[in-house]
């Protein structure tokens, strides 16, 4: 698992995309909708370079010999009165790779990231009654509550999400 640099992202991207495409159109709800072209995946993650190079973005990819096999980010807000905490964003496993705790070393790699760049409060949102509920659940994220019809899945139905937070342990370390 490597943190992704600006350079190393665009490097990765076409992986990436793959990945973010086949997540999609396998049914997860990653904020598109399906069928996701491969190109348009593309597009995005090549735009995430921008935020990865200024710090607002923070990547990690889990990779193989020949592939991405997962990734998740941590999205920083740009406020003064929200540098205490991140957004975690597009946990994304394989599914070729599920059930072997990539998703959770991920999770790992990104709060422990979180804790040692100072912030005290994760957060997320996911959809309603997924697969990833159980990961962050057991994982000790604490669900904040349900918003109904809050984003479409990548059928085009609006599902209800779930919004989750995690308190970290405050260091001396400020961003």
């Amino acid at each position: 698992m490597i943190r992704l640099d600006a350079a190393q992202l665009l490097e990765h991207a076409e992986e990436l995309a793959d990945l973010l495409a086949g997540t999609v159109n396998g049914g997860a709800s990653v904020g598109f909708l399906a069928p996701l072209g491969r190109a348009e995946a593309l597009a995005w993650w090549e735009e995430r370079a921008a935020d990865v190079a200024a710090g607002r973005l923070v990547v990690w990819a889990a990779l193989d010999a020949d592939r991405v096999l997962g990734t998740v980010s941590l999205a920083f807000p740009g406020k003064p009165n929200s540098r205490h905490r991140a957004e975690l964003v597009k946990l994304m496993v394989h599914p070729d790779a599920r059930g072997r705790g990539l998703g959770r070393g991920l999770l790992t790699a990104a709060e422990d990231a979180a804790v040692a760049a100072g912030v005290t409060l994760l957060h997320l949102d996911t959809e309603t009654g997924s697969p990833a509920e159980h990961l962050y659940r057991s994982a000790g994220w604490t669900p904040a509550g349900a918003i109904p019809d809050y984003a479409a899945d990548p059928g085009g139905v609006l599902r209800p999400t779930t919004i989750y937070y995690k308190h970290l342990p405050a260091t001396a370390l400020t961003r």
